[in-house]
C-alpha cells in the first residue's frame, strides 16, 4: 500500500512538471512510459552486467577448481553466459504492465517480442548444454565408436522445431494445437524441405548401428572424391581429409545408399595388402640344361629347393622309365618354375612381410601382354609412405634379378608404344 502511495505521489509530481512545461496530458503518458521504459532497461543492464560479472566468473572459478576438467567444457561452450541472457527479459517481461499499462496495444506487442527473445536465448541454453555434453562424450575412448553427433543434432533440430512453432503461435496469436494441425496439413511440404535432414537422420543410426564408419576412419568412396581420413560424422554430412589435405564433404545418406570402401580392417589385421603383378614374355619361357640347374643350385635361396626338386624329378622319370634324351619326355624344371620359387623364397624370408596372412605367387590368365606373374602377400607396415617403398624395392628386386633366370619382361616394342600415343 505505501510503495502504491509513493507511486502515485511520484506521477503526481513527473505530471506537474510536465504540465508546467506546457505538455498536454496525452503527451504525459508518454513521456511517463518512455522514463520508465529507460529506467527498466537501465536496471535490465545493471542486472546482466551484475550477473555476468560476478555470478557466472564465481560459478566459473569454481568449476576450474574441480579435479575433473569434464565440466570446463560448458565454460568454453559459453552456457552459463547464455544463462546470463534470460536476465534481462525477466526485467523487462514482469515491469511491462507497470510500464505500459496505459497503452494496451504496446504492452502487448512488447510482451510477445520479449516471450520471443525468451524462447531463442532458452534455444542457445540447450544448445551449450547439448554441445557440451557431446565433447565430454568424446574425450572418451568408446566415442570413436559410437558417435552420437548426429543424434544431438538431431535432439537440437527438435528443440528448435518446437521453439520455432511456438514463436509462431505467439507472434500470430495461434494456439499451439492449431499450428500443429497447421503442420499436420503441409507435411508433405515440410518432408520435402527437410528431406536431406531425414535421410541424413536415419543413415546416421545406419552407419552408427551396423559400425559402418566412424571418426578417424580410412575410407575411399571415389563416387564423392574421398579417400582420406574421417574427421566428423554429423546429421547431414561425412567430412572425410583426403591425403592431398583437402576436406571432402559427402551427405550421410550418401554412405548408405552408395558404396565405399573402410579400410578398417586393413588397419586392424596387422598387415597391408601387395597385389601387383609383374608380364613375363611368354617366348623366354623354357626347360632347364643342366648347366641353368648347377647355377641356380648355388643361389642361396634356391639352394634347398633345387635338391629337393631335383630328387623329386629324377625319382618319377625313373620310376616312369622315362627316356630323358628327348626334352619333352617326363618331367622337367623349367626358368619360369625356378623364378616362382625364388619369388617365393625371397619373400618368406623379408623382414616386411607377413608370415600370418595371404601368400601368394601366382600365374594369371596369359593375355597379349604376357603371362602376368602376381605377387599377393601382406607388408606388416601400414604406414603409406613405409608400404610404397616396401613394394618398389620388392619390384625393383624382381626387375634385376629376373635376366638371371633368362626370362624377359614384356613390354610394347618403342615404335608400337609411339604409335600408340600418337
Amino acid at each position: 500500500m505505501e510503495t502504491l502511495n509513493n507511486e502515485t505521489e511520484i506521477y503526481k509530481w513527473f505530471r506537474d512538471a510536465m504540465l508546467d512545461l506546457g505538455m498536454s496530458e496525452h503527451l504525459i503518458s508518454y513521456a511517463r512510459a518512455a522514463v520508465l521504459c529507460l529506467i527498466v532497461l537501465l536496471v535490465a543492464k545493471i542486472a546482466h552486467w551484475i550477473f555476468s560479472k560476478y555470478v557466472v566468473k564465481v560459478i566459473e572459478k569454481a568449476l576450474k577448481k574441480t579435479k575433473t576438467k569434464h565440466d570446463d567444457v560448458f565454460i568454453e561452450r559459453k552456457l552459463f553466459k547464455n544463462i546470463g541472457n534470460i536476465i534481462p527479459a525477466i526485467v523487462i517481461y514482469t515491469t511491462l504492465n507497470w510500464v505500459f499499462r496505459e497503452f494496451d496495444g504496446i504492452n502487448n506487442l512488447l510482451h510477445n517480442v520479449v516471450s520471443v527473445y525468451f524462447i531463442i536465448a532458452i534455444l542457445l541454453i540447450v544448445q551449450s548444454f547439448l554441445r557440451g555434453l557431446t565433447d565430454i562424450y568424446e574425450s572418451f575412448d568408446y566415442s570413436k565408436d559410437r558417435p552420437i553427433r548426429s543424434y544431438v543434432q538431431t535432439i537440437m533440430l527438435l528443440f528448435t522445431i518446437i521453439g520455432i512453432l511456438i514463436i509462431v503461435s505467439i507472434l500470430f496469436d495461434v494456439k499451439l494445437t492449431k499450428v500443429f494441425t497447421g503442420i499436420g496439413a503441409t507435411a508433405a511440404v515440410i518432408m520435402l524441405v527437410f528431406k536431406d535432414t531425414i535421410l541424413g537422420f536415419v543413415a546416421s543410426i545406419q552407419l552408427s548401428a551396423n559400425n559402418m564408419v566412424k571418426p578417424g576412419d580410412w575410407i575411399s568412396m571415389p563416387s564423392q572424391g574421398a579417400d582420406g581420413t574421417v574427421l566428423e560424422i554429423t546429421l547431414n554430412t561425412v567430412k572425410v581429409q583426403n591425403w592431398d589435405k583437402t576436406i571432402t564433404t559427402i551427405p550421410t545418406y550418401a554412405l548408405v545408399s552408395n558404396s565405399f570402401s573402410n579400410w578398417k580392417g586393413m588397419e586392424e589385421s596387422g598387415g597391408r595388402r601387395i597385389k601387383r603383378s609383374i608380364n613375363v614374355d611368354m617366348k623366354s619361357v623354357k626347360f632347364c640344361t643342366e648347366e641353368m640347374i648347377e647355377k641356380y643350385g648355388k643361389v642361396h635361396l634356391l639352394n634347398g629347393y633345387m635338391q629337393d626338386k631335383s630328387k623329386e624329378i629324377k625319382q618319377y622319370n625313373e620310376s616312369a622309365n622315362i627316356d630323358e634324351s628327348v626334352f619333352v619326355n617326363g618331367r622337367r624344371m623349367t626358368n619360369l618354375g625356378v623364378f616362382r620359387a625364388y619369388l617365393e623364397s625371397y619373400l618368406r624370408q623379408h623382414p616386411k612381410i607377413h608370415d600370418g596372412m595371404t601368400f601368394l605367387v601366382r600365374h594369371l590368365q596369359p593375355n597379349e601382354k604376357g603371362l602376368p606373374i602376381e605377387i599377393y602377400v601382406f607388408s606388416t607396415d601400414q604406414a603409406w609412405s613405409n608400404y610404397e617403398s616396401i613394394q618398389a624395392d620388392i619390384f625393383d628386386h624382381i626387375l634385376a634379378v629376373i635376366p638371371e633366370f633368362e626370362l624377359k619382361v614384356f613390354q610394347y616394342p618403342t615404335e608400337v608404344g609411339l604409335a600408340g600415343l600418337s
